[in-house]
């Protein structure tokens, strides 16, 4: 038996609108173009790019929802052209049109999940009870999902993953509208499935979730790939960025300005702390440390390297 959960080779899924008068009216769009990568089984793996990255098409093609273009993709050794039905058996999914049955109650859509993969009915109440509990959906098990707040909806969407055993978790934007206890318990789970050998492949907007939870991540920009390793391997494409952070007694009003001359990569501040991520040499860090520092009484300074979100930013930041 292969190692590998997935196995994509040069897949590419191409928009377009058929016909002269179409093609004149709009150029294609090359959505996912000759991505290539593989995961082993039991790793959390981060797709990340910006919007219209092609993430969620990506994803759509490996979950059989989507007919690629060209190229190919197998899911536990099943091609999801060619053995769709054995992919579908092999995964459960939280994509963000698909998630939910919207006129069934809470309960319903557990049960209804779990018995389309085959569970019978006293398991599938079972894990019903464990999932209600740990996503604190208790309040709302008979209410139709489609009566629910958004926070709550992406709840029982995620909740009904860890109703099946599928060997690989497909799960995109998981953590939309969960409050920061929930989400963190989320996390602990996912991470639990991991262990015991699931493979997830997460799409997330919040890249200190990506830095905390992922093996591996593959940042996309306009279909193609242009990054792939794990944080420490990505850190090394980013040599040069530094994060600056100083906290004033009183923040001075001309900060902002001189931290825009700067040309950051980002840059924020927070009551009396401005944090500043640039891509400078070395030797002009503590002089830029200095320079800051002469514009108020600095209570804290920390100087460190390159973070998951100066990466993302700088290999994107032509989009």
């Amino acid at each position: 038996m292969s190692t590998l959960a997935l196995e994509v080779e040069n897949l590419v899924k191409v928009y377009g609108r058929r016909g002269r008068k179409a093609r004149a009216a709009q150029a294609e769009v090359r959505a996912v173009d000759g991505i290539s990568f593989s995961v082993p089984r039991g790793e959390i793996f981060g797709l990340l790019g910006p919007n219209g990255a092609g993430k969620t098409t990506l994803l759509k093609v490996l979950t059989t929802l989507l007919r690629p273009t060209s190229g190919s993709a197998r899911i536990q050794g099943f091609d999801v052209t060619a053995n769709p039905l054995e992919v579908r058996r092999s995964i459960s999914m939280v994509l963000q049109e698909t998630a939910a049955e919207l006129l069934l109650n809470v309960r319903d859509n557990l049960l209804t999940f779990a018995r389309f993969h085959g569970l019978d009915a006293a398991e599938a109440r079972r894990r019903a009870e464990m999932v209600i509990e740990r996503f604190q959906i208790q309040q709302y098990v008979e209410q139709k999902v489609q009566d629910l707040s958004g926070g709550s909806r992406r709840r029982v969407q995620v909740a009904k993953v860890f109703m099946v055993d599928t060997p690989v978790i497909f799960l995109d934007e998981f953590s939309t509208g969960m409050d920061p206890i929930l989400k963190r318990a989320a996390m602990g789970y996912l991470r639990e499935e991991s262990a015991k050998g699931r493979t997830i492949v997460l799409t997330t907007q919040i890249l200190s979730e990506a830095e905390e939870l992922c093996d591996d991540i593959l940042i996309m920009n306009r279909g193609k790939q242009v990054a792939r390793g794990d944080l420490n391997a990505l850190k090394l494409l980013s040599s040069g960025v530094y994060e600056i952070s100083l906290t004033f007694d009183k923040l001075p009003e001309t900060i902002a300005a001189e931290i825009g001359a700067m040309n950051p990569l980002r840059s924020h501040l927070d009551g009396n702390t401005v944090e500043v991520s640039l891509k400078v040499e070395e030797a002009r860090v503590l002089d830029i440390v200095q320079e800051l520092s002469k514009k108020g009484r600095v209570l804290r300074v920390e100087v460190s390297g390159a973070s998951l979100e100066d990466i993302f930013v700088e290999l994107t930041k032509e989009a």
